[in-house]
């Protein structure tokens, strides 16, 4: 994607705490020569070899995983909190903006047996009900409903590249008390998020 050199975030460790924390992506490929693109969670991971890896699965009645071919090339899409900036909020005239972070993340894939499938199945399950009030586990389901994972196809993606944008105001930073104050006043979850995010980052 196109980066703007300063909202090109290059720190590797924070990329991947976002990525760990924003793990709901868009995965893409190519489907009878035409973009295909699914809504799944993405789990950041590394595989036997320490490669940084993307592990996930979809339904088999998904077209889309009968395109992915070895050392094919497919793009997962990241989205974290975004918001309209005012420029109303600037102390000189200037364009209203818009600030966001975006991570893509470029690999080959890789279709996993029905072993590592379960595998990754309990990681997903155990990492999204830690915070549930009555949580589940994969050793309490029926055998039948069980069943249900001869119905998708699991996979991992080994990473070749990463490319982040982080667009939070930078080269106004006389600004910034402005904005984040608006921001916060907005209280809408993507405005107070990235109010939030310009605080630790200006820290």
């Amino acid at each position: 994607m196109y980066i703007p050199h300063h909202y090109k975030n290059e720190n590797i460790e924070e990329v991947k705490n976002f990525l760990t924390k924003n793990s709901f992506g868009i995965l893409v490929n190519q489907v009878d020569g035409k973009p295909w693109a699914t809504h799944i969670p993405l789990e950041l991971s590394v595989d036997a070899q320490g490669n940084d890896i993307l592990v996930s699965h979809i339904s088999k009645a998904n077209p889309q995983w009968k395109s992915f071919e070895e050392d094919s090339e497919v793009l997962c899409i990241f989205n974290g909190p975004h918001s309209y900036i005012s420029s109303s909020w600037y102390k000189e005239e200037e364009v209203p903006t818009w600030n966001y972070i975006a991570v893509h993340v470029y690999g080959t894939i890789e279709i996993m047996n029905e072993e590592a499938v379960l595998a990754s199945l309990y990681k997903l399950v155990d990492k999204y009900e830690a915070n549930s009030k009555y949580p589940i586990s994969i050793d309490n389901l029926s055998t039948k409903t069980m069943r249900q994972i001869k119905g998708i196809v699991g996979f991992q993606i080994k990473i070749d590249k990463i490319q982040a944008a982080y667009k939070l105001s930078q080269g106004r930073q006389h600004d910034h008390p402005r904005i984040i104050s608006e921001l916060d006043e907005l209280k809408t979850s993507g405005a107070i998020e990235m109010a939030r995010i310009m605080k630790n980052n200006s820290k």
